[in-house]
């Protein structure tokens, strides 16, 4: 059977940047990879930012846009089918930041599925250096990342301290109480180290992490969460950054990241914001194009600001 993983997270976490390690982890020992993107929204600019895995013959399908539950479990799924044929060692399934992760378990248990895929790891992104202060419906969505993960991977601890990762613990374990879930996060569920850190050891144990089967309280109300788009900005590198930096101030809503492309000459430039984290760095393919994402954001203040 086909061992499939799925790498949850938060908006901004950084799950594709640690896509894109842990890949790289799986095909040095020889495996044969796939990889489902998901991206929120109707365009998948993370699928561009994949293409060196591509190049090194991983197998990358996309589920692009935004829809209802019953229209994307019926993509995933086909995704999956396809997949399940070619014989695949490890299959990664990297969803929006706004997942809920039901549906991964929902779905690996239907026909023809449970006969070809068995789940090997389920492993949540957090963002250790974010502010914790999320809305009702985006902590739900935090505690359903984290209720049937194998374990805990913090991105960005190298932006933080020790008091705010154990500000974050607290903020996952009141995110799973809010949710009647008995799960507690430890430290002993947590990696938490600067990427660049991890070893080989790291890798195998996120490999073999398995998953939990925990109860929570389901979120019924409508989240909030929409995506701006801008299309041919025509932004220089030497105005992004401040453009960026306002977009996360409280009057464009609750902005969680900010992620695209724009150009410098000839070249590409990828883009990658979160209200704590500038990125701005060399890329070879890229599409004009800038996303907003949040909750309850103002468009035509932030379209403005372009």
């Amino acid at each position: 059977m086909t061992k499939v993983d799925l790498i949850t997270g938060f908006l901004g976490s950084g799950k594709t940047s640690f896509l894109k390690l842990y890949v790289n982890h799986l095909l040095l020992k020889g495996l044969k990879v796939g990889i489902i993107e998901n991206d929120y929204g109707a365009v998948n600019v993370d699928m561009m930012l994949l293409s060196q895995l591509a190049d090194k013959g991983v197998e990358i399908e996309t589920i692009a846009g935004a829809c209802d539950y019953d229209c994307h479990k019926r993509r995933f799924k086909t995704k999956l089918i396809a997949m399940g044929m070619q014989n695949f060692d490890r299959v990664i399934i990297e969803p929006s930041g706004i997942f809920d992760v039901d549906e991964f378990f929902d779905i690996i248990h239907e026909e023809p599925l449970e006969r070809w895929y068995e789940i090997g790891s389920v492993i949540a992104i957090v963002d250790a250096s974010a502010e914790n202060n999320l809305s009702e419906y985006s902590s739900y969505i935090l505690a359903s990342q984290t209720a049937n993960a194998g374990t805990v991977v913090f991105s960005k601890t190298q932006l933080t301290d020790s008091s705010h990762i154990d500000s974050t613990i607290n903020e996952l374990n009141g995110a799973l109480k809010s949710v009647k879930c008995n799960r507690v996060i430890g430290k002993k569920d947590i990696i938490s180290k600067n990427w660049s850190e991890l070893t080989e050891k790291d890798f195998e144990l996120i490999s073999n992490c398995g998953y939990n089967i925990n109860d929570f309280q389901k979120h019924s109300s409508d989240s909030g969460y929409s995506s701006v788009y801008i299309m041919n900005s025509g932004v220089t590198p030497q105005t992004i950054k401040d453009i960026t930096r306002r977009l996360f101030k409280k009057e464009y809503g609750k902005v969680f990241r900010v992620k695209g492309f724009i150009k410098e000459g000839e070249n590409w430039l990828e883009l990658n914001a979160t209200e704590n984290q500038f990125e701005l760095k060399p890329i070879k393919n890229g599409q004009d194009i800038i996303i907003v994402i949040g909750e309850k954001i103002n468009e035509e203040k932030i379209k403005g600001k372009f």
